[in-house]
């Protein structure tokens, strides 16, 4: 073993290890899965540069299916994936998977968003590499995106996303209510809903499960830390939606908001307060919440082809394609 690799300064688990050198050792979310066409799932994928500026990327996903109408437009999804804004990426098999998944199941077009990620590049800028994507997709490159332009209904956009993804749909979704910072060109789009599973929000008072769990809890307070130091902790605006001075969910820029927990996820409460908040304020739109049962955090990443991944998955088809 090399010697300067066993003196470890700092342990983010499960995620990565800073080594006294500065070297960074990511644990995880680091295999690669190529895009293209998945026979067993018959859905074809494809990654493109959106935003040439930063590099930002993004993999587009369509269902190839000959029997389908080739003049129906799709719903919309800008996908973002978890990760603790410090690892993962769009070619994360584990998200490439559960995508391809996602998509036969759903039928709808997919641009799953390669943000950049901490600490190589701190906060706030995956929040903002996903806003410039969303602005990318309003765009006329957007709009003349082949995949888009023949199938994707720019009327039906949503944002989905796990975890920390969950986070960034929030906050793009009250960012964008005003409409005009979704300007590009000539173009608009209309954002119906956000899709929040098992959502990445955190406080530095706890509560539910953090109340009895103080291991995991002080795990996700150092997820937070390290990503985001400051002196506002677990009470940073980013990380808590429901600190002095966060935007009311009343500015949420869409119709229709679902949120998904999982009953053995330490983040089970945030998301279930959330739901709360969301349905007792001033918004307007309709607000759905389902529980997984025996299940902990982005379970259905993992595997999903079981058969409560496949419940989830149903769910959120459907609450994308119902007009």
């Amino acid at each position: 073993m090399n010697p300067s690799k066993a003196e470890v300064s700092l342990e983010v688990p499960p995620y990565l290890r800073v080594y006294k050198d500065g070297t960074l050792e990511r644990l995880a979310g680091t295999q690669v899965a190529p895009s293209g066409f998945d026979p067993q799932t018959k859905v074809e994928s494809k990654d493109i540069v959106i935003i040439p500026e930063t590099g930002v990327s993004a993999r587009l996903y369509r269902l190839i299916n000959n029997s389908d109408d080739d003049h129906k437009k799709l719903p919309l999804v800008l996908y973002f994936h978890g990760g603790a804004f410090c690892i993962s990426s769009t070619s994360d098999p584990f998200y490439h998977n559960s995508l391809n998944a996602l998509v036969a199941d759903a039928n709808f077009i997919v641009v799953s968003v390669n943000y950049r990620i901490a600490p190589e590049h701190p906060l706030p800028a995956a929040y903002e590499d996903c806003w410039a994507a969303l602005n990318w997709v309003a765009s006329k490159a957007g709009h003349d995106e082949p995949w888009l332009k023949d199938k994707a209904d720019f009327e039906r956009v949503f944002l989905v996303g796990d975890s920390a993804g969950a986070n960034i749909a929030h906050h793009l979704a009250i960012r964008a209510m005003n409409n005009s910072d979704l300007l590009a060109g000539n173009n608009l789009i209309k954002l119906i809903g956000i899709g929040l599973i098992n959502p990445y929000f955190w406080g530095e008072k706890p509560i539910g499960l953090e109340v009895t769990d103080p291991v995991r809890k002080s795990m996700v307070d150092k997820w937070w830390d390290y990503v985001c130091p400051s002196d506002k902790g677990g009470d940073d605006l980013l990380i808590n939606p429901f600190v002095d001075g966060a935007p009311s969910l009343a500015n949420l820029a869409c119709q229709k908001v679902f949120v998904i927990v999982a009953e053995k996820d330490i983040l089970r409460d945030r998301g279930k307060f959330y739901y709360e908040k969301l349905v007792n304020s001033e918004w307007r739109g309709k607000a759905e919440m389902m529980e997984i049962e025996g299940e902990d955090h982005v379970f259905h990443i993992f595997d999903p082809t079981c058969q409560k991944a496949k419940i989830l998955i149903q769910r959120l088809a459907s609450f994308i394609n119902q007009l």
